[in-house]
Formats: structure tokens, sequence, C-alpha cells
């Protein structure tokens, strides 16, 4: 197959070997709006509700406020210059070569390490039609699958997310409207209690777990948010980015309202928060409350297609961190190169390969909930470091280039302070992680990474950096 794209690429006139901008202003909005909606918001909601009580809707818009800021300046650096492919190019040319290169592993790693988090998760929400099925069987199938769409067009990768995200919207929207009838309904559960938003703060007030418990709320609520900076790597596959881009971007805050902060509110207004199961999905319960016999079946394929949506952006972003590594010199050549239809197969075909590992890990360890914790716990500290790029790259860049911020039609508000406010905030979830004991041990395995990272950099980077430059 390799031999094939080689031939292909061979055959192919040299200014046609680059990405194609075919993702039009409809998949950017969708895939901005798939990025922000995590699995944790269907599975990880009950938990932090029962850890923070009502609180946990500050801690959700407080996240969303400081990664509003984060993709600003994002935003503002990818317009300065359309031939950055993704952040890692400018974070490479604004702060140096090392940059550029732990910032691209980095955030393939972080999309490796979640895509096969995501595999492990399919094949367990599988189980629930196909018992019978093996989980190997179904973690492959699914790796497969998403190679196979991922290597036919970068608009096939655009509608897929374009309907994955379409599914997630359509729940999640269901579930506010319910839940608002009923709340105006006066419905009462089986239990005798009566649906209404004074059990907001009628429970114990908007705190009711005290500070502790509203800090507890942080540590899982930040991995809701990872992959909000998805839209980032579609920037030289998005058709007319000056409008695509600074719209997906402004609707971040409307979004996080909408999806995370009205849902929550109406899940604790028909279910009091003290009677929320932490290992259930609030969605399913208030589903099942409202009469819906197939409520388990419904949010099992929303859940199923959330992950996959996932797994999905994943292979995609790391394809092209992949192929923009591979241009700077940073990675191996082949990662560098198209296929006939204008998509880095071998990155494509070599992080799929990585995603087996979700295989493996089906194998491997019975306790999947322990492993996706920790997993996505030093996923969740590697995005931070990689916003906290995003972030060191403005501020360089309205220090040694303030003509092109004067010129910038997409300025980042505040900018200077809330760059530091937000590297604070970063510090300050590190911080919370210490206190926790299975988010310590990851944040204790964390540094190897980086560790491996500066190993390769010093007996492989430079020279191959130095070879890109002659």
């Amino acid at each position: 197959m390799v031999d094939q794209i080689k031939a292909a690429d061979e055959a192919q006139e040299p200014e046609e070997r680059t990405l194609r901008r075919n993702l039009t202003n409809r998949h950017i909005q969708l895939i901005a709006i798939g990025g922000a909606i995590g699995t944790g918001l269907f599975m990880g909601s009950g938990k932090t509700i029962s850890l923070a009580g009502p609180s946990i809707i500050f801690v959700y818009m407080i996240i969303g406020f400081m990664l509003f800021f984060v993709m600003r300046a994002m935003g503002e650096l990818l317009l300065s210059n359309l031939e950055y492919k993704s952040f890692s190019d400018f974070a490479a040319d604004l702060l140096g070569p090392w940059a550029g290169y732990f910032t691209g592993w980095t955030y393939w790693f972080c999309w490796v390490v979640t895509g096969m988090a995501d595999v492990v998760a399919i094949a367990a929400y599988a189980q629930f039609w196909f018992p019978g099925l093996s989980d190997w069987v179904v973690a492959l199938a699914v790796v497969v699958l998403l190679l196979t769409l991922n290597l036919a067009t970068v608009k096939l990768f655009g509608e897929m997310e374009f309907w994955f995200a379409m599914i997630k919207i359509v729940a999640i929207v269901a579930l506010i409207v319910v839940g608002l009838v009923m709340v105006l309904m006066h419905f009462t559960s089986p239990g005798g209690v009566q649906a209404s938003f004074t059990h907001l703060w009628n429970d114990g007030g908007w705190f009711p777990k005290g500070i502790s418990g509203f800090f507890a709320g942080f540590q899982i609520a930040v991995f809701a948010f990872v992959g909000i900076e998805l839209v980032g790597t579609t920037a030289a596959e998005t058709k007319d980015p000056e409008k695509s881009l600074p719209r997906a971007i402004n609707s971040i805050p409307i979004r996080i309202i909408m999806f995370y902060v009205f849902a929550l509110i109406v899940i604790m207004s028909v279910t009091p928060w003290g009677s929320v199961v932490a290992s259930k999905s609030p969605f399913v319960e208030l589903f099942v409350l409202a009469g819906l016999p197939a409520a388990a079946s419904i949010i099992n394929f929303v859940v199923l297609t959330s992950a996959a949506s996932s797994a999905n952006s994943g292979v995609f972003s790391t394809s092209r961190m992949l192929y923009g590594l591979a241009q700077d010199g940073a990675a191996p050549r082949s990662f560098g190169r198209l296929s006939r239809r204008a998509v880095p197969a071998t990155g494509l075909s070599f992080s799929c390969l990585c995603l087996l590992g979700g295989v493996v890990l089906v194998y491997l360890i019975p306790d999947v909930i322990t492993v996706f914790t920790m997993v996505t716990t030093v996923s969740a500290i590697l995005f931070m470091f990689v916003w906290t790029i995003i972030l060191c790259s403005w501020l360089v860049y309205r220090r040694q280039r303030p003509e092109l911020h004067e010129k910038s039609i997409y300025k980042m508000p505040l900018g200077r302070l809330m760059c530091w406010v937000c590297m604070a905030f970063f510090v300050f979830v590190l911080a919370l992680l210490t206190l926790e004991d299975d988010t310590r041990q990851a944040l204790l395995v964390t540094p190897l990474w980086f560790i491996v990272l500066g190993a390769c950099w010093l007996v492989i980077g430079k020279k191959r950096l130095a070879g890109a430059r002659h």
C-alpha cells in the first residue's frame, strides 16, 4: 500500500502536493461543536454533579470562559499567516523549532491516548447490542473503519464529523426540552419528588459540598473540554478560513452555555443533585423518568457515536500533525507524503496502528474504568501543555510582530492580561490534580513523555531540522 502511495505521489505535479481546502463552513462549525462536546458530558456528568452539586455549573462556565481566550489567541495566530497548517507551525515559527517539535508530537500523543480510550469505550458500548461479540473484534473493526473512511478524502471526514456532532446536538437539545417540559408541568417522580428549579439552591445551596467539592469538580470537568482546539488543525483544509474560523471560535461561549450549563440545570431540576448516581449517566436517568422505554438504547447510541467522533477527530488531527512535523523535518519524511486524494495516508496508517493499542488494552486490563481515568488525566495534562504553548506563542507574536497584530481583523480581546490569567488557571488545575490518588498518579507519570521527547530531540530532532533547512 505504501508503494502505491509513493507511485501516486510521484505521478503528481509538485504544486498538487498540498492539503486541499475542502472543508466548508458547515463542516467547520460542526467540527468545532463536536470538539466542545466531549463524551464526558454524557457519561461523566453524574460523577461531577455528585462531587460538586449545583456549583458544577460554575465550574463548566469558568473552564469554558478560559478556553475561549485560548481559542481566540489561536484564531488570531492562524489568520495572521495562512501558511500555518496548525498551531505546531506557529509555535515553531514564533518560539523556535523545539516548540513546534514538542507541541506537534505532544498533540499527536494526546489524541492517540484519547483515541485508544475511545476505542476501548466503543467496544464496551457495543456490548449493549452484541453481548456475544468479543471486545477486541469490535475495537479492531472500529480502527479499520476509521482508517478506510479517512483515507478517502478530507471532505468525507468533514461529513462524518458533521453527522456525529449533529447526533450529539439533537440528544442534548432533546434532553433540555424534555427536562423543561417536566419542570413546567411539575412532574413528580415515583419517589414523590417534584421537578423544580428550586432544587438548584434549596438542597444545601449552590455550594453544598463547600469549596473542596467545588474544586473537585474541576478535575473531571476539564476532561470534557479536550478537543476544543480541534478546529485549529483544520486551518489548512478550510475554505475561506477568514470567515469560518472566527465564526466557529466566537460561538464557543454560546455552545458552553447551551450544551453544558442548560443541560446540567435541567438534570438537577428534575432530579435533585443528591439523588444523582455517580456511576450512571444522568441523561439516561432523565429519559427513563420521562417514561421513554428506549432511553438506554438511544443514549447508548449517542455515547457510542460521541466516542466514535472523538476517535475520528483523533485520527484526522494526528495525521495532519505528523504531516506538519514531517514538512519541518521533525518526523520521518514519509509522513509528509500525500496520496492522490491529498490525504497524508502514511501518517493516517501510523496513527491507526497506534490506536490498536486500545485493542491490546482490552486484552490486558480487566478494570477499564481505572485505566480510562488515568489515560484521560494524562491526556488532559498534555492538552493543557498544548494550550499553554498557544498562549506563549501569542505573547511572542504580540511582542515581535506588532504590525501584524495591528492589521489583524480578529484580535484577541484583553490579550496579554488574559494570556497570563489563563496560564495561572492551568497551574491551578494541575495543583488540584494532586488532591486525588488516581489523578496524582497520572500527574507523576506525565513527565516521562517529556523526558522521552527531550531525549529524541537531542539525538534525532536537531539533525532532521538541520537536514530540512539544506
